[in-house]
């Protein structure tokens, strides 16, 4: 058994699903687990809708509405007119467009009521967001059956159990994994494919939820873990996790091994293949995660490892966050004085905002966010700890590799590299797979190419493509 999961690229148009059909053909034999996202760019037009009948404009959301409708119905027709015939009642064309008409009637009475109160609330926010996967899952599970595969289309909010806490709920493993089993165990012993949506859950009280943007690839993961799959494998539109973003280093090479702590920390600052918390699951149950590319299904991929690979290349790769501000905290109170971390990072408690990178002295604190919204209210209460200064247009780079801690050199190699580069912060994480440091945004690029010329001129085979 395995869990196939397909982003936003891959499903966002007919002939994107043809190809998803295709692939998911050819594994008929593991017996997938099918999990989507909505067709690409639709969350944000869903959630563009929230935010103009909140203010109060419902006529500029109803128009976004109807052209998500008719991009919808649209896709279906070009599925499903020619060989309409073919379909099982329930799937069969007049069926999918009822279904989209009953859906953009449910949309668009949220958006007259919010509208009419002038009030978007979390919990209607992530009531809308659902609906993306929603559709394209009805569409794409009636195409499968046109592929001659046996599909059933599955209420993710039925299995995906969560807390309340909405736009970025918590899956509960219990409820979680005893109702994936008897929501999908019978489907796939029919010898059926479930077809269910990724992002979307729902609390024990039935009121629908989302685990943030990107979920998806997290929904497939907890699935897998609830239901002990072979195999995880996420299908997007690139070749697997790279040793650079190939935008800024042309000749970044792929990945073809990695740790799932590897992965983690370049999904953390910086690379987007992954979600940050779809290795979590995983984790727990050693099930192997696999990226594929939709574009390019003979690729091999990048498979994510519970242990890391011996490699003759000392790091993995290279990842980097544009954009972040560092925080200065300086006192001669912190001289030999305990609960001063406590007294700076309760202010970030307190303001909901997480930090990336520490550094600390005898008497000064520095931190970085990539969240800039409460910075002011953050350094206002800072100030009543310490004198406080802020860097902005700042850019952390993260050099991952396995047991970085205790390879002789590696810093030295690193720092030589871009030794006429001002560095503002330097920190090496405490689980010893990587080395962080800060820089202006604008070198950002200058310093991936040298980092990468000087750690990956040549590159052990067995790990790298």
């Amino acid at each position: 058994m395995i869990v196939m999961k397909f982003g936003g690229t891959s499903v966002q148009d007919a002939a994107a699903i043809n190809n998803v059909a295709e692939i998911v053909k050819s594994k008929l034999t593991k017996q997938p687990i099918v999990v989507v996202s909505a067709m690409a760019r639709v969350t944000d037009g869903l959630l563009r809708i929230a935010r103009t009948a909140e203010a109060r404009q419902y006529d500029k959301a109803k128009t976004i509405i109807v052209e998500l409708q008719e991009r919808h119905v649209k896709t279906a027709h070009e599925l499903l007119a020619e060989h309409n015939a073919k379909l099982r009642d329930g799937y069969k064309l007049k069926d999918v467009e009822r279904q989209i008409e009953n859906h953009f009637a449910e949309l668009d009475n949220f958006a007259r009521s919010i509208a009419t109160l002038g009030e978007l609330t979390l919990r209607t926010k992530d009531a809308m967001a659902s609906f993306g996967e929603r559709l394209s899952s009805l569409i794409i599970a009636s195409a499968f059956q046109l592929h001659g595969i046996a599909s059933e289309r599955v209420d993710s909010r039925k299995f995906v159990i969560t807390d309340d806490n909405f736009t970025s709920a918590a899956p509960l493993q219990q409820p979680t994994e005893s109702q994936s089993r008897a929501k999908l165990l019978p489907i796939i012993e029919s010898g059926r494919v479930p077809v269910a949506q990724g992002f979307i859950g729902a609390t024990l009280e039935n009121v629908t939820t989302t685990i943030g943007r990107g979920g998806s690839d997290y929904s497939a993961a907890i699935i897998g873990a609830a239901l002990k799959a072979e195999a995880i494998e996420i299908w997007t539109d690139v070749d697997g996790l790279l040793t650079a973003d190939p935008r800024v280093v042309p000749e970044a090479r792929r990945i073809r091994l990695i740790s799932f702590a590897e992965a983690a920390e370049l999904s953390y600052f910086g690379a987007k293949v992954l979600h940050p918390s779809t290795v979590l699951p995983a984790i727990e149950r050693k099930i192997p995660v696999h990226i594929y590319n939709t574009l390019n299904p003979s690729c091999e991929g990048t498979v994510i490892l519970p242990e890391a690979t011996p490699s003759r290349n000392l790091i993995k790769s290279i990842a980097f966050k544009r954009g972040v501000a560092v925080v200065n905290i300086a006192s001669t109170r912190m001289l030999l004085a305990h609960g001063f971390l406590k007294a700076i990072f309760e202010v970030f408690e307190q303001h909901q905002t997480s930090v990336d990178v520490v550094t600390t002295s005898e008497v000064s604190v520095s931190v970085t966010l990539d969240d800039a919204e409460k910075i002011q209210a953050i350094k206002d209460d800072l100030s009543k700890i310490g004198d406080v200064s802020v860097e902005r247009d700042k850019a952390i780079v993260c050099v991952v590799g396995d047991n970085l801690k205790f390879k002789p050199g590696v810093a030295a190699q690193l720092f030589n590299a871009v030794s006429d580069t001002n560095i503002h912060m330097i920190s090496q994480g405490a689980s010893e797979i990587n080395v962080t440091f800060v820089i202006d945004n604008n070198q950002v690029d200058n310093v991936a190419r040298r980092l990468h010329k000087q750690f990956f001129s040549e590159v052990d085979d067995t790990v790298f493509a």
